[in-house]
């Protein structure tokens, strides 16, 4: 995936003009092989790359943010493997319905899977770092602040469209650049279509993905609507993402946008734990290495009642009778 994504932005740059004149075979193979992000990414882009391939001294702060990187990492693996799978009722002693034992099930796999990615993700801030790449200039000054995930941005989300794009930074950031920003001339809805189908295709175009991916470009596009017609109602800051200081909105932090703000950030947890139902953590090893069947995703949701379905219909209806 991560040498398709490099490939093919290396593509849009030659002929955008951002890449001069085209690589050698060699400057390409090192490209794409890149040993800090051919095994876990992230992607970065050729002119990254030929900063990273640049003489850099090692310092103190390089040594110190690749290992940080690299503790978080296998903070996350044993949150991912020893604790996520079994936070009820062990960790957290919650007991219910049967309902109730379903969702908490739910949250458990979501919450396992979540940190799985939060692993991968660190590990490949770590890497990356190590192989000289992942550093902004200050003037005279690098900073060594590669970030790959946001995961308190998942786990306490302000909105669906924040997690996606703290879901995995570099990701995020090459489908607006080559993928939503050429399809935007189709209009925003199938601009985001186009680019969730996209992400499917790179991510291997298997079931279960593909129907997260274009469930969240649904979910992500009916919140962005929605929140910003009653952002222009109520002139409150109450957007997908957080207002610039000086915005226009009369209401800021007055007590009922926090708490219309809570109530969106507590029902991205709710199709957060929905759309991760199905990753669960005790299916065997060779039917994950497989890949989850068709049957199993719409099994899971099914036991859901289909709730996060049913609730991104309602906002839409919502929103057309308020537009």
């Amino acid at each position: 995936m991560v040498v398709a994504m490099k490939a093919i932005s290396l593509a849009f740059d030659l002929d955008r003009g951002s890449v001069a004149t085209l690589p050698s075979p060699a400057e390409f193979l090192g490209y794409v092989l890149f040993v800090g992000t051919v095994v876990f990414g992230p992607w970065i882009s050729f002119h990254g790359y030929k900063n990273a391939i640049e003489s850099r001294k090692i310092s103190l702060s390089w040594l110190c943010s690749s290992l940080l990187c690299l503790l978080k990492s296998q903070a996350c693996l044993v949150v991912s493997t020893c604790i996520a799978p079994y936070l009820f009722p062990y960790f957290i002693p919650v007991e219910g319905n049967e309902v109730t034992r379903k969702w908490l099930h739910s949250y458990e796999s979501a919450v396992s899977f979540h940190f799985s990615n939060y692993f991968v993700g660190h590990l490949s801030e770590s890497l990356t770092m190590l192989s000289g790449a992942g550093f902004s200039e200050d003037k005279d000054h690098l900073k060594w602040d590669m970030a790959v995930v946001k995961p308190l941005n998942v786990e306490f989300p302000r909105s669906m469209v924040v997690v996606v794009t703290s879901w995995n930074i570099p990701m995020s950031r090459w489908l607006n650049t080559y993928i939503f920003k050429n399809a935007m001339k189709l209009g925003t809805f199938p601009a985001i279509l186009v680019t969730y189908t996209a992400s499917a295709l790179l991510h291997g175009l298997s079931f279960h993905l593909g129907a997260v991916l274009l469930s969240l470009g649904f979910i992500t596009y009916v919140e962005h609507v929605l929140r910003k017609k009653l952002s222009a109602v109520f002139s409150a800051c109450i957007l997908s993402r957080p207002c610039n200081a000086d915005c226009s909105h009369r209401h800021k932090k007055g007590c009922w946008v926090m708490v219309v703000n809570v109530l969106f950030s507590l029902l991205a947890i709710f199709h957060l734990t929905y759309l991760g139902s199905m990753f669960d953590a005790d299916m065997d090893d060779q039917a994950i290495e497989e890949g989850y069947l068709a049957s199993h995703t719409l099994r899971r949701w099914s036991e859901l009642n289909w709730a996060s379905h049913w609730a991104v219909g309602i906002c839409w209806l919502f929103y057309c009778l308020i537009k």
